[in-house]
């Protein structure tokens, strides 16, 4: 057993803690880099909005790349997973909340 598959065997509700630490992780990392991209396109987005916005994105990437996740599927069962399908909608909409557009500064001469 590698290293990976030891920790990937500790699960809480059928999903490995293991994988969704990193995902958090990963992203509160690449928050600063990904907040200040969008500052200078003029889209202000507080570094917590990635944080939250990681499940919702990371169904989308997976769907992009066509990697079907046991998560992924709940989202995708249109028969039942309301708590899954909930717990995505609701990051969705704290994801947005705080996102403005950074006004332009202008100078009199």
């Amino acid at each position: 057993m590698t290293t990976i598959e030891y920790l990937r065997q500790f699960r809480v509700l059928g999903f490995a803690v293991f994988d969704f630490t990193t995902a958090f992780l990963g992203m509160l990392l690449l928050s600063p880099l990904l907040s200040g991209l969008f500052a200078k396109m003029g889209i202000f987005i507080p570094k917590r909005n990635w944080v939250i916005a990681m499940l919702p994105l990371s169904v989308i990437v997976h769907l992009a790349f066509g990697t079907m996740t046991p998560f992924t599927k709940y989202i995708l069962d249109p028969s039942g997973h309301l708590i899954e399908k909930l717990l995505v909608l609701i990051c969705c909409v704290f994801s947005v909340l705080g996102i403005r557009r950074i006004p332009k500064v202008t100078t009199h001469a």
